[in-house]
């Protein structure tokens, strides 16, 4: 039997900020999720710091990477979901509950997703109490069809691949279409409560990060960050807040070049490139598009997670902790690395210059892409490794003058207005940054009604969370 009240847990500011969580509440979910990681106080544990406070990083030295830059990864294995996605999904589907919008007893939640937000979508419906379909193409890792399941979702395949995100949505209208009193569909693409816990909890963490680590000089010269739905790189939005003169840049694929050349195709860097602009993209405050090809990222993340790559590496760059950061990334977090040091050596980034950016998600979601891949030698290690990382050509790579951020933003009219029914007065109103500093200011809104309604039923979470005082 479905519990009447959804269990809605950390506001805004206790995902930046845990330690602002009760105190024995925090110190239940910290421990729940090393029992039991499907508890729903794991909602608590939605941060990008640990139970000692730290941010989950590793730093990519110029030894290894042949820039003058640093490129500071934030990880996000140590997410419950083992991606950052689950931020954006709790935060859409806890704003919607605190909101009265949906109702357990009621609707199920449909997700559509290319990946890691459906996985995110299936362990948060669980744990708030919810039922739950995640609408993903065919084409994507079995490792997130298996996760999808083991959290509580019922799931659809849609024909296609990473970037067949029209067919998702044709699916999701199908569904709202044929019940429309029980269906809510919560689109990651469009919903600004993934734009907002990004623009304040990823973007203030990096910038708490190169201060509290003391990286390079403290400041963030560059944020890079493959575009998929556009949540994460809305981080971008904060940072310059912080440090005006940050270049905000966006990854795409090179098969599937949307933003740069108006351009289609199928790629396989699951999680980003989805031949439309979305909904949520602050286009007119992106610096610049640079292309990264898919098989690129795939040799790469081989190589470095390969017991024969690892061997290389550590008598490569020894200063580097292989095994540590060996099962942090995956093809997504390999893309943006390559991003970065293209665009390092596009702005000719100095010494003590950061550049920051994210591994969505770790090698767990990959092991059946590189079981079809043919093993590498050392020799085939080494030469990806010169072409792909030492030597790679800030080629390809697009400036967000006046003129190319009209046509980035221009291209949302297609999707948005014409096949979403969208406005084209809103539409218009993005192109100013006022639209876009006054959605990230709902924050401060959304906590109240959160602690509200914390308050509201902290008799019936108490009960469900097994925690007092709620």
């Amino acid at each position: 039997m479905v519990n009447k009240v959804p269990v809605v847990g950390p506001t805004y500011e206790e995902m930046l900020h845990p330690w602002k969580i009760k105190g024995e509440l925090r110190k239940a979910a910290l421990q729940k999720k090393q029992e039991d990681p499907l508890h729903p106080l794991n909602l608590y544990n939605i941060s990008w710091r640990n139970g000692e406070d730290k941010i989950g990083y590793f730093t990519l030295p110029p030894a290894f990477t042949n820039i003058k830059a640093n490129i500071v990864v934030m990880y996000a294995k140590d997410f419950p979901t083992g991606s950052h996605k689950v931020g954006p999904t709790y935060s859409v589907l806890t704003e919607k509950t605190v909101l009265g919008e949906v109702n357990p007893l009621v609707h199920e939640l449909v997700w559509p997703s290319t990946g890691n937000y459906g996985v995110g979508g299936a362990w948060v419906s669980s744990r708030m109490q919810y039922r739950s379909l995640v609408v993903l193409p065919e084409e994507m890792s079995q490792e997130r069809f298996d996760l999808i399941r083991q959290y509580g979702s019922k799931v659809i395949a849609t024909p296609g691949c990473e970037s067949n995100v029209k067919e998702i949505y044709d699916k999701t209208k199908e569904l709202k279409r044929n019940n429309p009193e029980e269906i809510r569909i919560l689109n990651q693409f469009e919903e600004f409560a993934n734009y907002r816990f990004h623009e304040y909890v990823t973007g203030n963490s990096m910038i708490e990060l190169v201060q509290e680590e003391k990286i390079g000089n403290q400041e963030i010269a560059a944020v890079v960050l493959t575009v998929g739905s556009a949540g994460t790189i809305a981080s971008g939005d904060r940072v310059k807040r912080r440090f005006p003169n940050a270049k905000v840049i966006a990854g795409e694929p090179i098969q599937c070049p949307t933003l740069s050349l108006n351009g289609y195709g199928g790629h396989d860097i699951q999680g980003i490139g989805d031949k439309h602009v979305t909904w949520i993209h602050n286009v007119m405050n992106c610096d610049g598009v640079v292309q990264i090809d898919d098989m690129d990222c795939k040799l790469l993340l081989q190589g470095i997670t390969s017991e024969e790559g690892q061997s290389y590496f550590k008598a490569q760059v020894g200063e580097v902790d292989w095994e540590f950061i060996r099962d942090k990334l995956g093809i997504s977090g390999i893309a943006n690395i390559i991003g970065a040091i293209k665009t390092a050596k596009y702005y000719d980034l100095k010494s003590g210059d950061n550049i920051i950016t994210v591994a969505t998600d770790a090698l767990d979601r990959y092991h059946s892409v590189l079981e079809n891949m043919t093993a590498l030698s050392k020799q085939d290690i080494h030469s990806h490794y010169q072409r792909i990382i030492r030597y790679q050509e800030p080629s390809l790579f697009f400036e967000g003058d006046r003129y190319n951020r009209l046509r980035w933003h221009h291209l949302k009219y297609y999707t948005w207005v014409e096949q979403q029914g969208k406005e084209v007065a809103e539409l218009n109103n993005q192109m100013d940054q006022y639209y876009w500093k006054k959605e990230a200011a709902l924050v401060s809104q959304m906590d109240e009604k959160i602690k509200a309604y914390r308050v509201a039923h902290s008799k019936e979470l108490s009960q469900i969370l097994g925690v007092e005082n709620v």
